[in-house]
């Protein structure tokens, strides 16, 4: 494979990577959650996720299909991937507790943008438990590594991580960023990019090591979990 066809695969792959989910987004538009979600804290991010998911397992289907590519769907090697699993939640359990501490003493919390009711809140939990980690990883890890490893060779740490998995932790970063077309506006924060791309390459380093999507996907949606809860800990405390 030559260059030039390692470059046009590797741009493909970074369009449906980032144009996917945009894609989904419409999707998700064309329906009314009023009845159901009238706040918007889960409805829709909830089909968007769902709608971006669909859509890549059927691209996967048809390339294992053709190719006999699995995509991590087995679940590899156990014992790394659990044990990959347990030490992040330690991890960043220490980290949520440091970070609620920080929040509360200095009255930097930001306030939640629909009302911390009980519908609310069971709804955000129920889509960050079910589907940001299963749909988010089945793309940017279990998609974005696998293919970007067909076209970039090579990796850091002894090994231990992918320039693959690189690339897709940059690209899962790229895509937190808010882009409107109408006026163009790029909208973003810095501190979620470098956090989303820390956690992509952790999220990669399990993937890889454990040869299963499925150890990533408990540690995305317990980190997604974590967050909102002492999120809402901190809004109940601070109301």
């Amino acid at each position: 494979m030559n260059g030039l066809v390692r470059s046009a695969l590797s741009a493909g792959f970074v369009l449906l990577l980032l144009g996917v989910p945009r894609l989904a987004g419409r999707i998700a538009d064309l329906f009314n959650y009023q009845a159901i979600d009238p706040d918007g804290a889960f409805a829709w991010i909830s089909v968007h996720h769902i709608a971006q998911a669909l859509i890549f397992l059927a691209l996967m289907y048809v390339i294992s299909q053709s190719s006999g590519i699995r995509f991590g769907a087995g679940w590899g090697d156990r014992r790394i991937g659990f044990r990959w699993v347990r030490i992040f939640a330690m991890i960043y359990a220490v980290y949520a507790v440091v970070s609620l501490v920080i929040v509360l003493a200095a009255g930097t919390f930001q306030e939640f943008p629909y009302p911390v009711t009980a519908r609310n809140v069971a709804g955000q939990l129920s889509f960050q438990l079910l589907l940001s980690g299963p749909s988010e990883e089945l793309i940017f890890r279990a998609f974005a590594i696998t293919m970007f490893t067909l076209v970039v060779t090579g990796s850091v740490f002894k090994g231990a991580l992918s320039y693959a998995s690189i690339i897709a932790a940059v690209i899962f970063a790229v895509a937190h960023i808010g882009v409107t077309f109408d006026p163009f506006a790029l909208s973003y924060d810095s501190f979620q990019l470098v956090y989303a791309g820390v956690l992509g390459l952790a999220y990669g380093a399990c993937y890889e090591q454990s040869r299963s999507m499925y150890y990533p996907m408990m540690m995305h949606s317990l980190t997604n979990v974590v967050a909102v809860g002492v999120s809402v800990i901190a809004a109940l405390l601070l109301g």
